[in-house]
């Protein structure tokens, strides 16, 4: 008996290397082909990607209503476009969800956790004004606070209050995403614009004509790096990116692709998934302006929007978007293997839920996609471990 165990060990062994090497060689020649930008898109029509024209004209038409330029991308192929698309457009908010490439970057490279106080980094945070100092909160602030907008600052982008005991509310904040862009300028003493086209959008094939970030708008242009002595450009997350629908479609397919652009890891994979979902310890705090922001504690990640709760009932839960003022969107939706950008002027609100204003925009995209049922949560190989 025992030879004839050991013999079949051995088959079961042999059978089992031949499908793992199978695996691999098919894995390999899925990424071999996979679509990936050059200087240019691949194109294709949108019935070649299963995708219907109509409704995309629909989101197209919507869109124009306010001015703009725009792209709609499917697995890797350009499929609709509008309006120039080297324009570049003021990005408003939409900088947060960019922005906080930067803190993928540090998570990645084992520089920062998101559970980590923000004064280990930053001795001097939340202050001016003195009263935060005084609130004995301000050693309670954690990175995942700044990029949650749970910290507690004020709305604006300069130096203000703190209205709640950190990890207590949602407020929509410019002033918190700030302290967090001086977390991260701190921790690797480089203006953060140029560490980002060094290691993320020069690799997605951005250029300097693609994308600008202004000098700060609302602190000093320049921080003290106490490490070197030397004063660094000071950038903000709350705002101040100008860029073209390309550029936003790319970095839309870096977080579609788990972070990684052909055979670069460029973010982790878990930190693209915590960005683009909710966190547990936020959804269901209280909301600070529920007349505008409605239940955004439950569908919000890091510095990006998401609907993970449903509100959005025609569009995928797990779709996920950068929103900034005049409507610029830079929107993933994994299970159907999509990106958009759209920017422009804003859209006619009416009264009604805060997420309102997008349905006529994503609903179309959503409902485009023919073959939805049959598209993987976790489109195209390499977005597999």
């Amino acid at each position: 008996m025992g030879p004839r165990r050991s013999g079949v060990r051995r088959r079961t062994l042999r059978a089992s290397l031949a499908t793992l090497g199978l695996l691999l060689l098919w894995a390999a020649g899925a990424w071999a082909e996979e679509p990936w930008p050059g200087r240019d898109w691949p194109r294709a029509t949108p019935a070649e990607m299963d995708m219907d024209e109509a409704r995309l004209g629909q989101a197209r038409d919507y869109a124009l209503t306010g001015g703009g330029s725009g792209y709609v991308v499917r697995r890797g192929h350009l499929v609709m476009a509008w309006g120039s698309p080297t324009q570049r457009y003021d990005l408003k908010s939409s900088t947060k969800a960019i922005g906080v490439t930067a803190l993928g970057l540090a998570v990645t490279d084992g520089q920062m956790k998101l559970g980590d106080k923000a004064a280990k980094y930053h001795p001097g945070l939340g202050v001016p004004p003195e009263e935060n100092r005084a609130s004995g909160w301000l050693a309670e602030i954690t990175l995942l606070h700044l990029a949650t907008q749970t910290a507690g600052f004020e709305k604006p982008g300069g130096y203000t209050r703190l209205l709640f005991r950190p990890g207590t509310r949602w407020h929509y904040s410019d002033g918190g995403p700030n302290w967090l862009a001086e977390c991260l300028t701190l921790v690797y003493g480089e203006d953060l614009q140029e560490l980002l086209f060094e290691r993320v959008f020069t690799p997605l094939g951005i250029r300097r004509s693609d994308l600008v970030w202004r000098k700060n708008a609302y602190r000093p242009e320049t921080i003290r790096d106490s490490k070197t002595s030397q004063d660094v450009p000071r950038r903000e997350f709350g705002s101040g990116i100008s860029a073209n629908v390309d550029a936003m479609a790319r970095i839309g397919y870096l977080y579609l692709r788990g972070g990684r652009w052909q055979d670069r890891q460029i973010l982790s994979k878990d930190f693209v998934d915590a960005a683009r979902t909710t966190v547990p310890g936020v959804v269901g705090l209280p909301v600070q302006d529920v007349k505008t922001y409605g239940n955004a504690s439950n569908h919000y990640g890091l510095l990006w929007w998401n609907n993970a709760d449903g509100t959005l009932a025609k569009v995928p839960r797990d779709a996920f978007w950068a929103w900034g003022l005049y409507e610029s969107l830079i929107v993933v939706i994994p299970s159907l293997d999509v990106v958009a950008a759209r920017a422009g002027e804003s859209w006619k609100r009416e009264n009604g839920n805060h997420y309102d204003v997008l349905k006529p925009f994503l609903e179309p995209i959503a409902a485009s996609v023919k073959d939805a049922a049959a598209t993987p949560a976790a489109p195209w190989p390499l977005n597999r471990r």
